[in-house]
């Protein structure tokens, strides 16, 4: 059967199309899947180039969705035929965070989804969305539980909030739609105006292009009328970070989720303290979350916002468009 695998040096053009045994049928506990679609993460893009260091040889990609062919004898959660999604930390199955590496995470500690079939053992998936298809339910794993986890676990969104996401990728975007589906009022940033205006035809109250107002913050506390929001989605790091706090209420909840502008740098720490907001770092979320926010996805209806779709074998232009910056919401691959 066809995999990917990560060559030597860790580069996108090293990525390797190969030939690789079927697993075989599942022993106790495990179930066999064959897997139709992955979808693309700064995470695995940090893999794929050597940023986040992984065994040459590895098969990359943390999001994977697909069906069940077999089950192993003791499984009852699934049965032949069910559409099925990865799950980023298989082994947090609920309750605080319980793991600080990636060592378990499909993709980087271990082998990924970037192939056609894995037996695995069933804790490492939960249940597709009803309605789903299988490159849409991929886009949960990791984007779609973080901002369901920054709003919704940590930050206890209510009807009534506003909510600041940054920039157009898919964390910011599935925040957008869970928080506008819960009651929320939204600011979004850009640095493209036809962004901006998509961002505003998924139902955001606000936009602002963050290159022509470098300090956007200013601008959210205006919207706000001078209050600033409850929550925000920060996925920059600390090239953004400055300009969230500044945008953030007193006492309100930032989700510090992405490093898109480094990995490290000054935080204003006396005008966080001074606004006595809670700076929250988190890393996707449990398997528990997990199903709770499936459950949530089919009462909402909420569907992901694909970008576009490549073949396996493609990964690497895949992951080439994500690095150009031009994608909206997410991008898949078809297995």
């Amino acid at each position: 059967m066809k995999a990917v695998k990560i060559g030597s040096p860790a580069t996108v053009a090293n990525l390797q199309v190969v030939d690789i045994a079927d697993p075989g049928q599942p022993a106790a506990g495990q179930v066999r899947v064959r897997i139709h679609a992955n979808s693309l993460n700064f995470h695995d893009y940090g893999v794929v180039t050597g940023n986040l260091p992984a065994d040459a040889g590895r098969i990359p990609m943390a999001d994977g969705a697909g069906v069940v062919e077999a089950v192993g004898e003791g499984v009852t959660e699934f049965k032949a035929g069910d559409h099925v999604v990865s799950c980023f930390f298989p082994f947090w199955e609920n309750g605080p965070p319980a793991i600080a590496d990636f060592s378990t995470t499909p993709g980087d500690g271990v082998d990924g989804y970037a192939r056609e079939v894995v037996v695995l053992p069933s804790h490492y998936f939960t249940r597709a969305p009803r309605g789903y298809s299988h490159a849409e339910a991929a886009t949960l794993t990791t984007a779609g539980l973080t901002a369901w986890r920054a709003l919704v676990v940590d930050g206890q969104l209510k009807a009534g909030s506003t909510v600041l996401v940054l920039g157009t990728g898919g964390v910011s975007v599935f925040g957008l739609q869970l928080a506008k589906a819960m009651g929320a009022s939204v600011i979004a940033t850009s640095s493209s105006d036809a962004k901006l205006a998509k961002l505003r035809e998924l139902g955001a109250d606000h936009t602002i292009n963050y290159r022509e107002n470098p300090e956007w913050g200013k601008q959210v506390r205006q919207l706000t009328d001078g209050r600033g929001v409850d929550h925000v989605i920060e996925v920059g790091g600390p090239g953004t970070l400055p300009e969230s706090i500044t945008a953030c209420r007193i006492g309100g909840h930032i989700a510090l989720i992405g490093v898109l502008t480094g990995r490290a740098g000054p935080v204003p720490t006396a005008a966080l303290m001074a606004r006595q907001q809670r700076l929250q770092g988190l890393i996707v979320g449990s398997r528990q979350d997990q199903l709770e926010m499936i459950r949530a996805l089919e009462v909402t209806g909420i569907k992901p916002v694909i970008d576009s779709t490549f073949d396996l074998a493609k990964l690497g232009d895949a992951f080439t468009h994500e690095a150009s910056g031009a994608h909206f919401g997410k991008i898949c691959v078809a297995v």
